[in-house]
């Protein structure tokens, strides 16, 4: 399973597609397919069968995955889009912001 640069509830950017320029809190992140889910973008139109939770049934908005490549961290401190670095301290490995030098998993 191949380790990615964001996890689940940091702050985004998304670099290409339909979306681009726009930001976004991860809701979800698959590491298996190198995919995350970011809340309220990336929509796309489902249509869905009636069920006894929707008897209507219909056409629904829901997010759609973005691949990983796709998105750049922003900092907590520094607010500025930037690369992940890593540093080793007495609780193990950090990330930290390449720009500021500050700890990102606050």
């Amino acid at each position: 399973m191949p380790k990615l640069h964001v996890k689940k509830g940091d702050k985004v950017l998304i670099s290409t597609g339909k979306d681009k320029g726009k930001k976004g809190k991860i809701l979800r992140v698959f590491p298996r397919k190198e995919r995350v889910l970011i809340e309220g973008l990336n929509l796309i139109k489902k249509n869905t069968r009636p069920t006894q939770k929707n008897p209507q049934g219909g056409i629904i908005e829901r997010e759609s995955s973005i691949h990983v490549s796709n998105v750049q961290l922003v900092c907590s401190s520094c607010g500025a889009v930037t690369r992940v670095g890593k540093h080793e301290t007495n609780k193990g490995r950090i990330r930290v912001c390449k720009k500021c030098k500050q700890d990102i998993d606050k």
